[in-house]
């Protein structure tokens, strides 16, 4: 089993930053490949961006890509995501999510998931 705990969301102005963390317990973070992951009102999940379980390979969503980073830390079992230039449109739930294989960019193939954190981009 993987718990993972998100923070970092909040309310921010069109065109600024937060950073969101994914921290991770149970089974080691360096062997799942991990994803962010969004869901606004009325809509679907959405794929954001994720990573393999070394770093080395990444992938974002087009509607995010030049404007978030994804990262993460396997000694410290945490995973990240920049979010700069935000936009009303970003406004949503993130969640972040784990999976034993290389990373995808369909929620129903990770198994593990957190709880989310609210993210609000005022215009």
């Amino acid at each position: 089993q993987v718990q993972l705990v998100e923070s970092g969301g909040g309310l921010v102005q069109t065109g600024g930053s937060l950073r969101l963390s994914c921290a991770a317990s149970g089974r080691t973070l360096s062997r799942q490949a991990m994803g962010w992951f969004r869901q606004a009102p009325g809509k679907a999940r959405e794929f954001v961006a994720a990573i393999n379980l070394s770093g080395g390979s990444t992938g974002y969503a087009d509607s995010v890509k030049g404007r978030f980073t994804i990262s993460r830390d396997n000694a410290k079992n945490t995973m990240y995501l920049q979010m700069n230039s935000l936009k009303p449109d970003d406004t949503a739930v993130y969640y972040c999510a784990a999976r034993a294989a290389t990373y995808s960019t369909s929620p129903a193939l990770y198994p593990y998931w957190g709880q989310g954190t609210q993210v609000t981009v005022s215009s």
